[in-house]
């Protein structure tokens, strides 16, 4: 028998005998009459059960949650009621019954319910009953269709790549599988299918997409998780800007058709320095147009020591202006601030308002000219307040641009459905690691250095850049890609450059390195992030808001109970031994 939904049901069907199916939202006795909300995937239908009725005493032993059936004619409301899509109609039952029963709920299923989200992922099938999880569900089933339709329209073909891979430790941690046929040896869980994707373009697929699974065994934030899918992309015989120009239309359509807002096309460009230096970030909010401004030069001749002693070794200082805001800056919410860029590397917070007379942290001691100078430089007016930094170039950016994010969010600054989107570009192949005390790739080893720095790779790590962007939206990284290196010459090149020995080349890339050799066509692509792309479009700001059964932040399945032990003999089987 064909599913009836709830909604689906108008005055159009008045005096129509149907047969429903769900759960039992809520009971109410008025006076006898009894009236039921039944809830199914698509929303709420009220069923009127009469005194009279042979099914009253079922209905009355009906508890939330119960799973019932029931028939009974289409009925027009005498009082409409404004906030259910079914609310000019009701079912007046006639047969009813239970098809299950439901123990008591660990916690209320309202809309925004206060319960632990621990509670809630622990009783993860409860929580997605709630219309706040399952709409989010539902609206990345519709993300993705958009994605294979459009993808399929422009040639793509969608291929599956291996789950069970090659170790190759050059990025985040590898989850690792243990082999019992193979003892000693592991598989690893893709951290993408970068390799593979390539070698597909080696194979001549020339567009390929895969809606890919991916792990990475890091730790986890409010938007990252360990398993997380990305919409994988990859085409030969093009560059920078024919990725992009895809990516574009395929962005566009999924916010016109989720959203049914326009984006505007093509999207803005900037380079990561610029990002850097401006925005402190390689994934600038522009909702709200604060920019860093470097106001080093104001102190070149200071008597502040601290800041005096930082420029001498080669520091800056660093501003970014909240205009009339001075009156909010209490002591209090300056404290703040100062904790918050302190816990960011940052030596401290100065601050200057400019009220009836400029005022602030090192306002007194500021000599006449250098007032005068700060005024200009920041174009201070009144009720305004800067906020500033001192120190290391990365610090002071890191610092002061997550600071203008805090405070715009603070300030509830940032207006639902209002949508900021660019591209970054032109990102650093190299970025020195203190832990490794070597260059790692920015990127991944396979990303194409510009064509004019390819001399560098061995001479100017640090000055050399790569054919990489990301598409940033409001501040999270959407996706990321690159034209990838085709010339086998190059890739040598590049791992020598990541100080990678011909013995580490051959045991982790030599298949590849190999496939180059046989006819390899230009080519790049890009990864968008689905889970964070949903999160996006449904204005959350917690990814597991729109993943069926996330993990915790510990890595960890509440519902499921895993990670965890396994039975002696599957390890004898795998030949592994747990040290304590």
């Amino acid at each position: 028998m064909e599913k009836i939904w709830n909604t689906s049901l108008t005055l159009n069907n008045v005096n129509e005998l149907v047969s429903l199916y769900g759960w039992v939202a809520r009971k109410r006795d008025l006076g006898g009459l009894l009236f039921i909300d039944l809830r199914d995937r698509s929303g709420i239908i009220q069923l009127v059960i009469r005194p009279e009725s042979e099914c009253y005493e079922t209905a009355l032993s009906l508890k939330n949650e119960y799973v019932i059936k029931a028939i009974g004619k289409v009925v027009q409301r005498e009082k409409k009621n404004e906030e259910l899509k079914t609310g000019e109609i009701e079912i007046d039952v006639t047969e009813l019954n239970v098809i299950n029963q439901s123990k008591e709920l660990p916690f209320s299923l309202t809309e925004y319910t206060n319960a632990l989200e621990d509670t809630r992922l622990k009783y993860r099938y409860l929580d997605i009953r709630r219309n706040e999880i399952k709409e989010k569900i539902i609206t990345r089933h519709k993300i993705m269709q958009i994605i294979r339709n459009f993808l399929s329209s422009e040639d793509f073909v969608e291929v599956e790549t291996p789950v069970l891979c090659k170790s190759t430790p050059e990025g985040a941690r590898d989850y690792l599988v243990p082999s019992r046929v193979n003892p000693g040896k592991f598989y690893a869980l893709p951290q993408s299918p970068q390799i593979f994707k390539q070698l597909l373009m080696v194979g001549g697929i020339e567009r390929y997409f895969q809606i890919a699974k991916c792990f990475r065994d890091e730790d986890l934030r409010a938007d990252r998780q360990p398993e997380f899918t990305q919409v994988d992309i990859e085409m030969s015989f093009v560059d920078e800007n024919d990725v992009r120009v895809l990516t574009e239309k395929l962005i566009a359509k999924v916010f016109k058709e989720i959203k049914g807002i326009d984006i505007s096309l093509p999207l803005k460009q900037m380079k990561y320095d610029d990002a850097i230096k401006y925005y402190g970030s390689d994934k600038p909010d522009l909702r709200f147009d604060w920019i860093i401004q470097d106001i080093t030069n104001v102190f070149k001749n200071t008597e502040i020591t601290f800041i005096k002693d930082s420029v001498l070794k080669n520091g800056v200082v660093n501003a970014i202006v909240i205009p009339n805001s001075a009156t909010h800056f209490t002591r209090k919410e300056i404290d703040k601030c100062t904790e918050f860029v302190r816990n960011l590397k940052a030596s401290g917070l100065m601050y200057i308002k400019m009220e009836e007379e400029l005022s602030g942290s090192i306002v007194k001691n500021l000599t006449d000219t250098e007032k005068e100078e700060l005024i200009k430089a920041l174009d201070l007016k009144k009720e305004d307040i800067a906020f500033l930094v001192v120190g290391e170039y990365k610090i002071v950016k890191n610092a002061l641009g997550a600071l203008r994010c805090k405070i715009a969010k603070d300030l509830n600054l940032i207006k639902k459905n209002d949508y900021k989107l660019l591209w970054v570009t032109d990102f650093p192949t190299f970025e020195y690691s203190e832990e490794e005390k070597r260059f790692v790739a920015c990127h991944h080893p396979f990303t194409s250095p510009k064509d004019e720095d390819v001399d560098k790779l061995l001479t100017d790590k640090e000055h050399c850049y790569s054919k990489a962007y990301d598409i940033v939206i409001n501040g999270y990284e959407a996706g990321g890609g690159s034209i990838r290196i085709h010339d086998e010459k190059i890739q040598k090149k590049m791992f020598e450059a990541l100080e990678l020995s011909q013995e580490d080349i051959e045991e982790k890339f030599g298949f590849f390195v190999e496939a180059l050799q046989y006819g390899t066509p230009p080519h790049g692509g890009l990864a968008l992030g689905l889970d964070r792309l949903t999160m996006l479009l449904t204005e959350t700001e917690n990814i597991r808001d729109v993943i069926a059964f996330p993990k915790t932040a510990s890595a960890s399945d509440l519902m499921s109970d895993c990670p965890n032990f396994v039975s002696e003999k599957q390890l004898e089987e795998l030949k592994i031994k747990i040290v304590k």
